[in-house]
């Protein structure tokens, strides 16, 4: 019996990671995550799978993002009833993000039906916070390099593959087969997270492509951000900041804290953390000790190192305050959430920043300021961007190609064929030729919605 993988999600784009494998009868979805960016893909979530819940007798997580976890508490909701195996950071990470990403779709949903701009009557959200910590009931964890069974005489092994806190590569032997899935893997160099661990070896590799057509830049975070705050400060301008609660939040307040150690800024420029779900987020590092490279007091002045806002009203008085100040809001790409009311605010003021701090996915919101977009759209209304737009290239948490292929290079013994998944088309295709190129290995980057045999 062969082993097949119906890639529902996270090919020829980079969100929406869903990989259903099947062998004698059985199936297993490796992530579960929500597509974002262009419309045209969002409109995916809405869309029914091409198998129910109930004929999936298995959930394994890489990590905790949205773009590979959002879509569970749809999937539960609609039957699926068994476990959602995952390392014990993912878990916690979940726990905050899944409601959260709930709440802020049941906000979407009221305020276009409070303004009459939906074409639907009434909106719907797509979940909601009760749908996502219903869910929460469902996860089963499980530590780094210990295997288990998900679905009798199918093994699975997490390795760790930095990124953000609980991130892992997923080892699957079924079927006579080593299937790995990378997930996102970190980079080697990381400000804050451990290395990805090398891969074990296998027959059929699932690699992730975000930076697929990149290298980083030799400059790191601290070189990228210090003469940014240096000009706002001379300025006394508001930096608005959107970054994704979990991984990135915490890597900018470490490196604002280290600049401010050393003196290239000043101590008492005012830092802010307005979003409850990075507040919650920062906490979990003193818990995980073991997968980020701070020290305990490091860990714990993370959460000492802003102002941490967490209610409407103390977000909204934010806007009482003169600058200078930075104020770090989710969402990462600003696609929803508080940044989105800081943007609206002063996104038209010359003397002001939005630092873009990753990767933006075609389509959102912080894609299209990052290329220089001089309005964007904002509930309904047309916002001007006058503010200085500085793109911060050092700030991502994505492994670039070249250290994807030293990962990849590091497996030892060539696999059969290499999927490349998880990249915009033209970041997944270049990573392939590479790999066939430089590697000598079979290389291919699957359609949505295909099935191929592992």
């Amino acid at each position: 019996m062969d082993v097949n993988i119906t890639f529902l999600g996270g090919a020829g784009t980079v969100t929406g990671s869903k990989y259903l494998v099947r062998h004698n009868g059985h199936s297993m979805l490796v992530d579960c995550g929500l597509f974002q960016g262009y419309k045209l893909l969002r409109q995916r979530n809405w869309q029914p799978l091409p198998v129910t819940p109930h004929q999936i007798d298995a959930v394994v997580l890489t990590h905790a993002h949205l773009d590979h976890s959002g879509y569970l508490p749809l999937l539960a909701r609609d039957g699926y009833t068994k476990p959602i195996h995952c390392t014990p950071g993912t878990r916690d990470l979940c726990a905050i993000l899944l409601p959260d990403s709930g709440h802020l779709q049941e906000e979407d949903a009221a305020f276009l039906n409070r303004h009459q701009l939906s074409q639907h009557a009434p909106a719907l959200p797509l979940y909601t916070r009760l749908d996502a910590q219903h869910c929460m009931k469902q996860f089963r964890t499980h530590a780094y390099h210990k295997a288990f069974e998900p679905i009798p005489g199918w093994r699975v092994t997490f390795t760790p593959a930095g990124h953000i806190l609980g991130a892992a590569s997923m080892l699957l032997e079924v079927g006579g087969r080593r299937i790995l899935f990378s997930g996102d893997l970190g980079r080697p160099d990381d400000l804050i997270m451990n290395p990805p661990e090398a891969p074990p070896q296998a027959d059929t590799v699932l690699v992730e492509s975000t930076y697929g057509d990149r290298q980083h830049t030799q400059e790191n975070i601290l070189q990228e951000l210090a003469p940014a705050l240096q000009r706002l400060s001379q300025r006394g301008g508001v930096a608005v900041v959107p970054v994704f609660a979990v991984g990135r939040a915490q890597t900018v307040l470490h490196a604002i804290n280290l600049l401010k150690k050393q003196g290239a800024i000043a101590r008492s420029l005012p830092v802010f953390l307005d979003s409850p779900m990075a507040v919650s987020t920062t906490g979990l590092f003193a818990h995980h000790a073991g997968e980020h490279r701070l020290t305990a007091h490091e860990a714990d002045a993370l959460s000492h190192s802003a102002t941490m806002v967490q209610t409407t009203d103390e977000s909204k008085a934010l806007a009482r305050r003169h600058g200078p100040m930075v104020i770090l809001s989710a969402s990462g790409m600003a696609t929803g959430g508080r940044v989105l009311h800081h943007l609206a605010l002063y996104a038209g003021d010359h003397r002001n920043m939005v630092i873009i701090t990753g990767y933006q996915a075609p389509g959102t919101r912080g894609a299209r300021i990052a290329s220089g977009e001089k309005t964007t759209r904002i509930h309904g209304q047309d916002v001007e961007v006058r503010a200085e737009v500085v793109q911060l290239t050092s700030a991502s948490a994505h492994a670039d190609a070249n250290q994807t292929l030293a990962w990849l290079r590091s497996m030892g013994h060539a696999p059969d064929r290499v999927f490349v998944v998880h990249g915009e088309m033209g970041a997944a295709d270049m990573l392939r030729q590479r790999i066939e190129h430089e590697l000598r290995w079979r290389a291919a980057v699957p359609e949505h919605g295909s099935t191929l045999t592992a």
